[in-house]
């Protein structure tokens, strides 16, 4: 894992590089290496940071040049092995025993056709010295960032958005409309970016520039290929067990210790329960909140569980308190993630990677995804159970259970009601149609509540983004599996997974030096989960059945089938205690209200609606709170 920079025929200072990798320091505090050449036309500057995974030795440095290609590459490929000896079955000499130089040979003997046979995850530029073009490329699933900014013929591009604004300089605005997707979604979507100018490589891409400035993009991976077709034979359990087995058999290929996230869910656990029972040393590390904190937040007490995996399966754990200076953490997370995210779940993200760092731990192991491909979120379930709620009369849903509903308060004042919270949730969105019910699900606001909350001049920009979003859930019924399960799965791994949860894993891990691996975002995983009808994934009230049914071979069920628990933070705690100040400082008097860009009025009764317990509106406020913290950062006027 490391991060990467590059300038591709566009001027710059002579420090320029020096400073961009500086700005991603982070990323890789192992070593530093640069390249500059001009060649055919093409004025070229490559600059990598490392941290050293698989073959530690100084040969495998980066950037690696041999034989006329140069790679800067940041990820890793979990089959090199596998990879070098087809490759030196053709010839192939090695000088190395590292995935770098594996990829950089299976590009130039395989070239675009090698990024199907890679199992792992990855961006990386490679450089031909021999005709002067540039190659850039992203895994599948958008796992690792690059984003890329295209200059007059020339390339910028980075693993973070922090060094592409130095190459860039003065060059770089705002872009309103992300700032309101942003708030549609509390994150910016990979079909935006936060600057205008500065795209993201998509996932499943690749990407040439000629020294002509010509810049070509081709699409080598959709998900849509896995999903379930009638002609398919679905996956058996035992076949499905086999498949994540694999998965997690090959995510531990490393030359360092690999430990993992264990929060004593379901996903995690089965995750490091299989990598101890394969035979490797394996520590879990786990998060608890404050009791008060839990109380408000109506979570359940995930060290508990986590407590009953370790104790049967041997395993040590790590247990890190989260009771943190929010206000000093919030500025700070902002930053390391770029853009501005409003998921409060990578503050744990950083400091659980933080404690592994401390304890010499440089990769972890975490379930992210399983959610997305087994159908784990209530937003699954509640618009499965919305179908049913519309059969319902008319006047017993807009008489009886809206009104009731409403009148419900949301918390006391120690006491949260999840219940509650999940049934104002699940009506904003119960009435609506299928697809335009998950569209719904996905966001904060519907566009009545957007035109209340932002200025009137940006309309245009909400109604577009309403356009938009609209546009990309089409790819819902495009998906044309005739299953709404796996249609939501679907959309999920092609937008919620990149654009937010991917996102912050890899800007809040990095952060702390180290690397985060996810065993269930693996394209065989994935061939299984879209092989695999939403029946089955989605079982009366019973989320992810089929995932749970195949868990039962490594995990009691007392942690299978546990109420669901979800990676967040005590939001609501937070915003009404530990924050309640820098509400009103940084939010009700910030520049984002003194501008006119939001509407004070319509803010101020949402801060008093959350803090009377009428109306859950943390996850809102924490939004606009990263949101006016990231444009001080910037110091940038609306």
């Amino acid at each position: 894992m490391c991060g990467i920079v590059g300038l591709y025929n566009v001027p710059a200072g002579p420090g320029t590089l020096s400073e961009m990798l500086a700005a991603i320091a982070h990323r890789g505090p192992d070593s530093e290496g640069v390249y500059q050449a001009r060649a055919h036309g093409a004025d070229v500057r490559l600059g990598h940071r490392r941290l050293s995974i698989i073959d530690l030795s100084d040969a495998a440095n980066q950037p690696f040049e041999k034989d006329g290609l140069v790679i800067v590459f940041n990820g890793e490929i979990y089959n090199y092995k596998a990879l070098a000896q087809e490759l030196g079955a053709i010839g192939v000499a090695f000088r190395t025993s590292s995935d770098t130089e594996v990829l950089l040979e299976a590009w130039r003997h395989w070239g675009p056709a090698c990024l199907n046979r890679l199992r792992g995850m990855f961006a990386f530029a490679l450089f031909d010295t021999r005709t002067g073009r540039m190659v850039i490329a992203r895994d599948p699933f958008g796992i690792k960032p690059l984003f890329i900014a295209r200059r007059n013929g020339g390339l910028i591009f980075a693993s973070e958005l922090k060094a592409v604004s130095i190459a860039a300089g003065g060059d770089l605005r705002i872009d309103h409309t992300a700032l309101v997707s942003s708030l549609m979604y509390y994150w910016i979507p990979e079909s935006h970016c936060v600057y205008h100018g500065v795209e993201k490589l998509p996932p499943g891409h690749w990407a040439e520039i000629s020294p002509d400035g010509t810049f070509r993009r081709e699409c080598y991976y959709d998900p849509q290929r896995e999903l379930v077709r009638d002609s398919y034979s679905e996956i058996g359990i035992d076949g499905l067990r086999s498949v994540i087995e694999g998965s997690v058999a090959a995510h531990m290929v490393a030359d360092v210790p690999v430990s993992a996230f264990l929060s004593g869910g379901l996903d995690s656990s089965l995750i490091t329960v299989i990598a101890a029972r394969l035979g490797h040393h394996v520590e879990g590390y786990t998060i608890s909140f404050r009791e008060a904190d839990r109380r408000l937040e109506a979570m359940p007490d995930d060290l508990h569980y986590a407590r009953i995996i370790a104790k049967q399966n041997d395993i040590k754990l790590h247990e890190i308190e989260i009771a943190p200076d929010i206000a000093d953490m919030l500025p700070r997370m902002v930053h390391m993630l770029d853009e501005p995210i409003g998921d409060a779940a990578a503050i744990n993200a950083y400091l659980i990677c933080k404690a592994a760092r401390d304890s010499g731990v440089k990769v972890l192991l975490s379930g992210m995804g399983a959610d997305e491909l087994f159908g784990g979120y209530r937003k699954h379930y509640a618009c499965l159970l919305a179908a049913r709620y519309r059969r319902l009369p008319a006047l017993l849903r807009d008489r009886v259970v809206q009104p009731i509903v409403d009148r419900l308060p949301v918390a006391r004042r120690n006491k949260g009601y999840r219940t509650v919270r999940w049934a104002k949730r699940f009506l904003a969105f119960a009435d609506l149609p299928e697809e335009a019910a998950f569209r719904r699900s996905y966001t904060h606001y519907g566009v009545p509540e957007f035109h209340e909350l932002l200025n009137p001049d940006l309309n245009g920009a909400v109604d577009a983004l309403v356009a938009e979003h609209a546009g990309i859930y089409n790819e819902y019924r495009q998906a044309n599996c005739g299953d709404q399960v796996n249609s939501m799965c679907y959309t999920d791994v092609r937008h919620f997974l990149p654009g937010l949860n991917l996102a912050y894993t890899d800007r809040a891990s990095m952060a702390a030096s180290t690397e985060v691996r996810v065993p269930y975002v693996d394209r065989e995983v994935v061939a299984a989960a879209f092989s695999i009808s939403g029946r089955r994934k989605i079982d009366g009230n019973q989320t992810k059945a089929v995932l749970k049914k195949a868990a039962e071979a490594w995990l009691p069920k007392e942690i299978i089938y546990r109420p669901k628990a979800v990676f967040s933070a005590p939001l609501r705690a937070w915003i009404r205690r530990d924050l309640r100040e820098m509400v009103e400082d940084l939010l009700m008097h910030g520049n984002m209200v003194k501008s006119g860009f939001l509407n004070g009025g319509y803010l101020r009764r949402m801060v008093d609606e959350d803090r009377a317990g009428t109306a859950d509106r943390s996850k809102e406020i924490w939004q606009l709170m990263t949101l006016e913290s990231w444009l001080r950062q910037q110091s940038a006027s609306l």
